[in-house]
């Protein structure tokens, strides 16, 4: 492929297992004048395996205001410019957010490179409805803030997503057992594609109780999915609309239109809507 002078490419990387870098992302990372990157010496490891010798620049989240200046004169001046994060898709719960602001308002082209990204990895594999998810990044580290934002998210009938660190993750699967209760189906997700990597599914109570039981469990970089909260609904009326739309749409689009519409879980309405048809 051809490096297209004077953009901003969003470049996807491993989350752990280097086979997951794409070719593309290999071949943009080789093109581009400079990588913009979080940590130049993490950074330097990636590049150093591929044997790819373009110049990288820090942007992290202690001088992004003040480098973004540069890279915008130098996507201006026609130079192509990668950015890049210590792992994942940039951006998410990383660093770059006032970078591509002022590419955007510049007028620059920006291009994502797609890639590894852990709370997708983590919810593919989850076994928790992923038709509708909610991604809250980080919760505050202290504990009075993560206790009152959890209980903001009681009612929350989403899959809720979270980034966790090992030194907080006990503390914060037990405010999670406090607030949605140790019954609360949920999934941890540790060490994605790493050597030790862990996909648990359990109530909350049993999975704190896991994570205690082995200090191993409590080491690396974590995704904890939670089930989200069970809505009381007029299931005669759901029924209803979904009858009303399967008589004027294909099965799955009925299904999917249903959904938006009552809230009910996509899969169940189309698993619902195939039982009839068995029926008939």
């Amino acid at each position: 492929m051809s490096i297209v002078s004077g953009t901003l490419y969003i470049v996807a990387t491993p989350i752990g297992n280097l086979g997951d870098m794409s070719s593309r992302a290999l071949e943009v990372l080789r093109g581009v004048d400079c990588i913009a990157c979080e940590d130049t010496r993490h950074t330097a490891h990636l590049l150093n395996h591929f044997s790819i010798p373009t110049k990288t620049l820090a942007c992290h989240d202690h001088n992004e205001r003040q480098v973004t200046e540069k890279f915008i004169a130098m996507l201006r001046d026609g130079q192509s410019v990668a950015l890049v994060s210590d792992a994942g898709t940039p951006l998410i719960s990383d660093p770059g957010y006032h970078l591509l602001r002022q590419a955007h308002a510049a007028g620059i082209t920006v291009s994502p490179v797609p890639g590894a990204s852990a709370l997708i990895a983590a919810l593919s594999a989850s076994g928790l409805a992923t038709d509708r998810f909610v991604f809250e990044g980080f919760l505050p580290a202290k504990t009075a803030a993560r206790q009152g934002y959890i209980k903001s998210l009681l009612s929350e009938s989403r899959t809720l997503i979270f980034y966790e660190s090992s030194h907080r993750i006990l503390a914060c699967l037990d405010d999670l057992v406090a607030g949605f209760g140790g019954e609360r189906k949920a999934t941890l997700a540790r060490e994605i594609t790493k050597r030790f990597e862990t996909i648990k599914q359990a109530n909350l109570a049993e999975l704190k109780a896991f994570c205690q039981a082995d200090v191993q469990q409590q080491k690396g970089e974590f995704v904890l999915m939670v089930e989200g909260a069970e809505q009381h609904r007029d299931h005669a009326e759901t029924e209803r609309i979904l009858r009303l739309l399967l008589q004027e749409l294909p099965l799955k689009q009925a299904a999917a239109l249903a959904s938006k519409i009552t809230g009910e879980q996509k899969n169940q309405l189309y698993q619902q809507a195939l039982q009839w048809r068995d029926q008939e």
